[in-house]
Parts: C-alpha cells; structure tokens; sequence
C-alpha cells in the first residue's frame, strides 16, 4: 500500500557529494517523521539524518556539518546531501518514513525502503 523508492547512491572519491532521494508512493494520507539509516558491512545499522514534518532535523554525530537532510512534502519525497565524503561513510543508504496510510487513519505505519549503495573510495 506504501512504498519507499530510494536513489542517487553510486561510487564516489573521497571529498566529493551525492545527494539521495526517497520517494513515498500509495495510498499516503499523511507522512510524520522521514529519516536516513546506513549499513556498513558488519556493522549495525545506525539512524544518519532524521526529519519531522515540520522541518525539524537531527543528525548523526559523524555526518554533522557535512550532511544535509530536506524534504518535499509535495512530492512525499526526502533527500539527503552528502557532502565532504569520507571513505568511511560507505554504506547502504536506507530510507524510513512513518505513514500513516489512507486505508486507515488511525494507524501508523513504519515503512522502509529497499536501499542504494554509496561507496567512497579511490
């Protein structure tokens, strides 16, 4: 009923930007809270940006100054700019929105998307 289609994420040097995009699709009657997770291999997965719907933001300490979380409440879609990249930030890249869906409104959904791959590296 809901889907989140992340993109954007690619092989990138080291010093250089990305920017990510989630797309929410369905029967979408309002999203909350959107958020940007990573997965390094064999680490756990760790919340990278989040973002009310108001506009309000938190970041991880480790992307702090360098990362950009925004979202278009129009096109039901966030984004994540990604600039200053280090060798360090590889990851899956995953979307997460709260939802709460058209078919019932007195019930949130947590939603998550399929991730993109971003690689820094040489």
């Amino acid at each position: 009923q809901v889907q989140l289609v992340e993109s954007g994420g690619g092989l990138v040097q080291p010093g250089g930007s990305l920017r990510l995009s989630c797309a929410a699709s369905g029967n979408i009657f309002r999203i909350n809270d959107m958020g940007w997770y990573r997965q390094a291999p064999g680490k756990e997965r760790e919340l990278v940006a989040a973002i009310t719907s108001g506009g309000s933001t938190n970041y991880a300490d480790s992307v702090k100054g360098r990362f950009t979380i925004s979202r278009d409440n129009v096109k039901n879609t966030v984004y994540l700019q990604m600039n200053s990249l280090k060798p360090e930030d590889t990851a899956v890249y995953s979307c997460n929105a709260e939802v709460l869906p058209r078919t019932n409104l007195r019930g949130n959904l947590e939603v998550w998307g399929q991730g993109t791959l971003v690689t820094v590296s040489s």
